[in-house]
């Protein structure tokens, strides 16, 4: 299954989600495509948050690559896109081309908590929430979404 995790300037909650959900991928022997993306345009091409590369650290994690605009293309690429915020649910869903497009995209925190629509906190701008939280969060959907898959 191809899933593609999105944030608001993918530097911190959707590489940290890429790189977990791509470490249980390989330990599990699922196929499939793994990746994330943003919408902030002043975050192009910037490396992850340096907090949010010291918190993966902390459990393993290595955070690379840089950050990528969410594209319309990404509907044809990816089964699952999943948003971290209404914000962003309600960006990808206006490039969405169809109702199959709108159908791939959901709440990231549904995966656990069904029919909620509550938001992975951003521990960047939130002030109420720390990295090793949400890497926790996250660690917690991954494994779910893994689950789900076999």
């Amino acid at each position: 299954m191809n899933i593609l995790f999105v944030c608001t300037g993918n530097i911190c909650r959707s590489p940290i989600a890429e790189a977990l959900l791509k470490k249980k991928y390989q330990e599990n022997n699922i196929e499939g495509h793994v990746d994330s993306a943003g919408f902030s345009p002043t975050t192009i091409n910037d490396s992850p948050d340096p907090r949010a590369i010291a918190a993966a650290r902390k459990v393993g994690l290595e955070l690379s690559g840089s950050s990528r605009l969410f594209m319309k293309k990404d509907f044809d690429q990816f089964d699952r896109i999943y948003v971290m915020d209404a914000k962003n649910h309600e960006e990808v869903r206006e490039l969405a081309r169809n109702k199959d497009d709108k159908a791939k995209v959901d709440y990231l925190m549904n995966v656990i908590e069904p029919g909620t629509n509550k938001i992975v906190p951003d521990p960047i701008h939130s002030g109420t929430v720390t990295f090793d939280e949400v890497i926790n969060i996250l660690d917690k959907i991954t494994s779910k979404v893994v689950s789900d898959i076999n």
